[in-house]
């Protein structure tokens, strides 16, 4: 298992901000303390302009360095841009792993799938895993699927890759509930499944297997996986029932694929996010 990680994503921080800087730091203290799951660590890649344009717009990249907040809950902290771009490195990073025949997880903030092509939003400056979705298929990868299992949909992730060839989106997601998108699918390769709140978790387990199906009938060679962790059921911004070894599922279920792999950290904001996280990799480590 590689772990992408640069700990500078760990220098900004807003009073009471939910992405807070210790999701990172203590669970690097977690997987650096374990002596069960066999890890190497790498650091982000650098990131041209060129990789990022393939997802967002001129305008979008110049408008992160500027000095306003994106809004309330996406403050345009110092040096956020150069923040962003390492996290978007990261899923390159772990892109690269993936490539190499490992298992890469991207654990770096901040988070990007609610980030759209033109506005950051949601704790998200960029969109890291359309950036690396869309340069998986720049590097000859056939068919991309995107498996998003926060609990919040990945809104920005579909803006992006609707109508993209080659690229399937998967979101499974509490519906209603930020941000507000998520009901139905869009397009013909943008398939959204929501979750009613305090969904028992065998039923939620039924809803990840349907969208497997159809990641299985999307006959995939990569699969890229959007990681939160806040459908946890003491999670404090939803509302939703998942324990530990529902996430070491996922990670399980996710490798009986077969196909190259590799996963990045979103969402999960309660004070069990190393646990969750140390449980999912078990689970893709088998």
């Amino acid at each position: 298992m590689k772990i992408i990680t640069d700990e500078r994503c760990i220098e900004y921080s807003s009073p009471g901000h939910p992405e807070r800087p210790q999701r990172v730091a203590r669970t690097l203290d977690k997987l650096r303390s374990q002596t069960t799951l066999p890890v190497t660590w790498a650091k982000p890649l650098p990131v041209d302009d060129s990789i990022l344009l393939r997802a967002h717009t001129p305008a979008h990249l110049k408008n992160i360095s500027s000095a306003a907040d994106f809004d309330a809950d996406t403050p345009a902290y110092p040096n956020i841009a150069e923040h962003a771009r390492r996290s978007v490195g990261g899923a390159l990073q772990a892109l690269h792993a993936a490539r190499s025949g490992e298992m890469g997880f991207s654990l770096m903030r901040p988070p990007g799938h609610h980030a759209t092509r033109s506005q950051a939003m949601g704790f998200c400056y960029f969109n890291n895993i359309a950036v690396a979705a869309l340069d998986a298929r720049a590097q000859g990868f056939k068919r991309v699927a995107v498996y998003d299992f926060d609990v919040h949909h990945g809104n920005g992730t579909e803006d992006i890759l609707l109508g993209q060839d080659g690229c399937l989106f998967v979101s499974i997601h509490q519906f209603p509930a930020y941000p507000g998108t998520g009901e139905t699918a869009r397009g013909e390769n943008c398939l959204n499944f929501p979750v009613a709140p305090r969904t028992p978790r065998e039923e939620y387990h039924n809803i990840f297997e349907r969208a497997f199906v159809d990641v299985e009938k999307f006959k995939p060679d990569l699969i890229a996986v959007s990681a939160g962790f806040d459908a946890y059921a003491k999670d404090p911004l939803a509302q939703e029932t998942l324990e530990d070894e529902d996430f070491q599922w996922l990670g399980e279920r996710i490798r009986k694929f077969q196909v190259p792999s590799f996963s990045i950290l979103e969402g999960g904001y309660s004070s069990a996010l190393p646990d969750l996280v140390f449980a999912y990799l078990q689970g893709l480590q088998g």
